[in-house]
């Protein structure tokens, strides 16, 4: 219950903070829309085409509305040393769950939320506090936060050393790799929305994000990779969120293998999954951000495939 909560902050001095859900709601709030992606969305998809549909190949993100208060404002609130360089984030469940965050992104734009869409968190969300980390990996969000450390150096938990690293070709592991990278996919057509209406206009559409920013073009392609058509977006891209894009077309019955590539305002451009190979090689799971194809047939039907 919300009315139990308690929150500890360990400045690295002599006494910790202790807030309640009442204290976290006097302060100056802030409300921000964001996406939140587990590492191994689209995981299965390293060794080969596997799953067929955008929900079972891109389907472990969500955007939401996060209404809460800058993690910066509580570690300030608690006098914290700023000789820390880390912090630590501990959940409630059994597993705790805990993460180290370098402390610039902690005093950056992490928030402390206990509200998303503008009610309470859902319980599987995190009720009633839950960490939000721009642009980072999921497992960094922590849920049900119940303790808050500044430290000198990383804990090295179980979830940033056995889990939730990046194992290469060579068999070497590299940590660290918070952020998640510009991506995107069209959802239809595609497996799971196929073509109904037969030959004529067509709206391709999709959805794109990047971590490291905001979505500023998405080019579509419909014969797998050779050309590519910039699509118009519903929107100008906000930061660290979900951004739609359209492309109007006449489709006349041909098949297609569509595409979608993302780029957002650093000029990071999504990579094909041969381009992402060669630097990362086959035995990773998190962190596979490569271009989806979906060989759409003349009878408006789609399957996933993997063009090289």
């Amino acid at each position: 219950r919300k009315e139990d909560y308690r929150l500890m902050i360990n400045g690295m001095v002599e006494k910790p903070l202790v807030f309640t859900y009442a204290d976290l709601e006097r302060f100056p709030r802030e409300n921000h829309v964001y996406f939140c992606e587990c590492a191994a969305n689209t995981g299965m998809e390293w060794a080969g085409a596997q799953l067929n549909g955008a929900q079972f190949t891109h389907g472990m993100i969500h955007n939401m509305e996060y209404t809460g208060v800058p993690l910066r404002t509580l570690l300030e609130e608690a006098g914290y040393d700023t000789a820390g360089k880390w912090v630590y984030v501990e959940g409630a469940d059994a597993s705790s769950n805990g993460r180290s965050i370098p402390m610039e992104k902690a005093l950056d734009d992490v928030l402390v939320a206990f509200k998303a869409n503008g009610e309470a968190l859902r319980k599987e969300h995190g009720y009633p506090v839950r960490l939000v980390v721009p642009g980072w990996e999921g497992n960094m969000w922590i849920k049900w936060i119940r303790r808050i450390e500044v430290m000198d150096a990383p804990v090295e938990s179980r979830e940033e050393t056995s889990k939730y690293t990046d194992t290469l070709a060579d068999g070497i592991s590299r940590k660290w790799t918070w952020e998640m990278d510009a991506k995107s996919v069209v959802t239809s057509p595609s497996p799971q929305a196929p073509i109904t209406h037969g030959k004529g206009p067509l709206v391709i559409t999709g959805l794109a994000w990047s971590g490291r920013g905001a979505i500023t073009r998405v080019d579509v392609s419909r014969d797998g990779g050779k050309t590519w058509e910039t699509a118009r977006l519903a929107k100008p891209g906000e930061k660290r969120a979900l951004t739609r894009f359209y492309l109007d077309v006449d489709w006349d019955g041909e098949e297609m293998f569509l595409q979608s590539r993302a780029m957002d305002e650093t000029g990071y451009v999504q990579p094909t999954k041969t381009q992402l190979r060669e630097v990362r090689g086959l035995n990773s799971i998190y962190h596979n951000n490569c271009i989806q194809t979906w060989w759409v047939r003349p009878n408006g039907e789609a399957e996933n495939v993997e063009v090289s």
